[in-house]
């Protein structure tokens, strides 16, 4: 099944993107730290292309901390610079600046030596719907600048937001591709909120849930819902976790409907902890 989701303002964001590269001295790239692979639009690398750029693993309070330090080290490996932040809470946004400073050093550089007085660095800030760009701008202004939100699609247009005097972000729609064509991507992306429920049957979101978790957090599995495997029975399975929960429809048999949402819900609230979908072992994300 080839998922697709591509809301009009999207396609117009992407052409903006473009046209306002040469306005800017860095991009900082936004990937949900969860899923780094399959939440980084490959469209954006095509349109950044050379640009200067930062990598900053967002969200990085919900992920597994030892697989997003393997990510970082990954992406060092490749030549680029990465940065994992909480930044709902405002923490290591001083790393950000930091790092920023230092890819941005050359260029300031040799400005500076061409006689042109200093000014604020201006960066873009792109990435998928729902991997908090807004949030990111609001704790840099600490203030609601931006508008936030926990479904895709709050931003709709660009806007310059200065940040004190030595920065100048300009914020972006979420751009997601057109289709996934690996269904893996689109589960992922779903459970993760970047994409609409309604793209996906819930049903299927949380049995993809339930199989992710049997086989990369099994002790996860067996503390939230007394589960060993998930196996072929998977009426049984949501007979099981519906009378756990005491999840009942009228009449008193168990609610599927239901099972389905809460499994879903228990893992984007984080009651199965600390998670991380995409691994360096399993992916070849980058040439």
């Amino acid at each position: 099944m080839t998922i697709q989701w591509f809301p009009g303002h999207m396609a117009k964001a992407r052409r903006e993107v473009t046209e306002n590269l040469k306005l800017v001295d860095i991009v900082f790239e936004l990937v949900d730290a969860r899923l780094p692979v399959s939440s980084r639009n490959p469209m954006l690398e095509q349109i950044v292309h050379q640009k200067t750029k930062l990598m900053i693993l967002t969200k990085a309070d919900m992920a597994d901390e030892r697989e997003t330090a393997k990510w970082i080290e990954y992406y060092a490996t490749q030549g680029i610079q990465a940065v994992a932040i909480n930044s709902f809470e405002g923490k290591d946004l001083q790393k950000v600046l930091k790092e920023t400073r230092v890819l941005l050093k050359p260029k300031f550089d040799r400005m500076k030596s061409r006689g042109m007085k200093p000014r604020a660095i201006r960066a873009m800030i792109l990435g998928i719907p729902n991997v908090g760009k807004s949030t990111l701008i609001n704790r840099f202004a600490k203030k609601n600048i931006a508008r936030t939100g926990n479904t895709p699609g709050v931003t709709k247009s660009q806007q310059w937001i200065k940040i004190a005097k030595e920065l100048e972000l300009l914020d972006t729609p979420g751009i997601l591709w057109p289709k996934f064509e690996d269904q893996q991507i689109g589960f992922k992306l779903a459970l993760s909120g970047a994409i609409k429920d309604a793209v996906l049957r819930m049903e299927d979101l949380a049995v993809y849930a339930l199989r992710f978790l049997e086989a990369h957090y099994p002790e996860r599995l067996q503390e939230r819902f007394q589960l060993e495997t998930v196996g072929d029975d998977l009426e049984q399975v949501f007979n099981h976790i519906g009378q756990l929960r005491k999840v009942y429809a009228t009449g008193g048999e168990v609610d599927y409907d239901a099972v389905a949402e809460l499994i879903v819900r228990d893992v984007r609230n984080e009651h199965l902890g600390r998670l991380t979908f995409d691994f360096v072992e399993d992916e070849a994300p980058l040439e």
